[in-house]
């Protein structure tokens, strides 16, 4: 359905189902409810219509089979997003398919408008191919023409066997999934188009990115309204539809309106950072210990008494590893004959970043690493500070204050009465 970066691994969490081109493919647990939904309602409601001579054993292998087609289909669609990442220099942790579709999980934004395009519509283009292909196969293998399903369409889908069903029901699927994603609004592959089209024709980022997800909002607060009116369909006779289908759209409306809430923020998040150096926001005053020390030690004379909650372990300056709380625990009370050395995660294990990194990248590490705080070390490989996510919020939440309090401080300004140099105010 969209590609995207998510927060952190638990957003996205699931079965991994193994690797395609070098890509990670995972199955998220809410995805067991639509492939029941799937196959129950094409296996209770479409193939008997369609194929009501059919044994009940072959229209539920089918059915099943169509569930499967269905997702394989989502896949290759977000397939299609990261290959073309990977091929402009991008990193793509992995791909998963999850309640309302799939997510290509993308660690960078796309450089320029050209490459956020390409990437974006290369989804809908694959979606709406196999809709073609699938329908072109369908309408060869039909003795009485691909008009048939228009002029006669019960015995038109009678005339087909297992195969060429499964491909009638799966062509037009696609092409509605393929156009539905061109809808010009995030997270939706339609918005980052439109991102990319208005990018381009404002040179900023930020601001097309704003509109991309209001934009995105508005549809979804549209589909939530026409899913509580479709779902009442009793109460609201002329639009119709059914509970089922209109829970559907509503679930997909509050999908939509907080992934593209979520999108925005993500985005103002990120320039807010874009030129801001790892070592404006990192820690600089905090306790370091040494491999060597005894873990009761450092229980007694660090942990206990101090807020820190993670400690660089270093030896003659250099950085050999991060030892926390959790670390302890692991330990299991043998803390007497333990030392820091062997309990701590080895600096190899543990996120490093430049204090001359981009603020923007370093957070990118936190979230793809799923960690609290990234080791600053420089270039001789001394450490020379911390950052924490904390540490990143609250700066950004400074940031937002000194910017709210200078709006403030002009709106005062143009509705104050002007003072010529040197004169009084007529105002005591």
């Amino acid at each position: 359905m969209s590609s995207g970066r998510p927060q952190n691994r638990r957003a996205f969490g699931g079965v991994r189902l193994g690797q395609l081109f070098g890509v990670e493919i995972r199955l998220d647990f809410t995805l067991i409810i639509v492939f029941f939904l799937v196959a129950t309602s094409f296996g209770q409601g479409t193939l008997p219509g369609w194929h009501p001579d059919w044994p009940t054993g072959l229209v539920w292998v089918v059915a099943i089979g169509a569930a499967i087609l269905f997702f394989a289909s989502v896949l290759l669609h977000e397939l299609s997003h990261a290959l073309v990442a990977r091929a402009q220099g991008i990193p793509v942790r992995g791909i998963t398919l999850f309640m309302l579709g799939g997510v290509a999980q993308i660690e960078k934004e796309p450089s320029s408008p050209g490459r956020e395009f390409t990437m974006a519509i290369v989804g809908p283009l694959t979606s709406i191919a196999i809709g073609v292909a699938c329908s072109v196969f369908v309408g060869a293998r039909l003795s009485m023409g691909p008009q048939a399903f228009a002029e006669h369409p019960s015995e038109a889908f009678q005339a087909l066997g297992p195969v060429a069903t499964l491909l009638a029901w799966l062509g037009p699927l696609n092409l509605v999934l393929g156009v539905f994603n061109l809808v010009p609004g995030f997270p939706l592959d339609g918005g980052r188009v439109l991102r990319a089209i208005l990018w381009a024709i404002s040179g900023d980022r930020v601001r097309a990115s704003r509109w991309a997800a209001f934009s995105g909002q508005v549809f979804g607060w549209g589909l939530t309204a026409l899913g509580i009116v479709m779902a009442f369909g009793s109460v609201f006779p002329v639009v119709g539809g059914g509970f089922v289908q209109g829970i559907w759209f509503v679930l997909l409306g509050f999908y939509l309106t907080s992934a593209a809430h979520a999108t925005s923020e993500r985005v103002m998040v990120q320039s807010a950072l874009d030129d801001v150096p790892v070592r404006t926001l990192m820690l600089t005053r905090f306790d370091t210990v040494e491999p060597g020390m005894p873990v009761q030690v450092f229980v007694d004379e660090h942990l206990l008494g101090s807020e820190q909650r993670c400690f660089p372990v270093t030896s003659d300056g250099r950085f050999e590893g991060l030892v926390s709380l959790a670390d302890v625990r692991a330990a299991r009370g043998d803390w007497d004959t333990r030392k820091v050395g062997n309990i701590m995660t080895p600096a190899g294990r543990v996120g490093t970043v430049s204090p001359d990194a981009n603020a923007a990248d370093a957070l990118d590490e936190l979230a793809r690493r799923d960690v609290d705080q990234l080791a600053v070390v420089d270039a001789r490989g001394d450490l020379v500070g911390l950052l924490r996510r904390r540490d990143i919020v609250r700066w950004l939440s400074i940031r937002d204050s000194r910017e709210l309090l200078a709006r403030r401080s002009g709106f005062m300004a143009s509705i104050s009465p002007s003072v010529p140099h040197g004169g009084r105010s007529a105002h005591r």
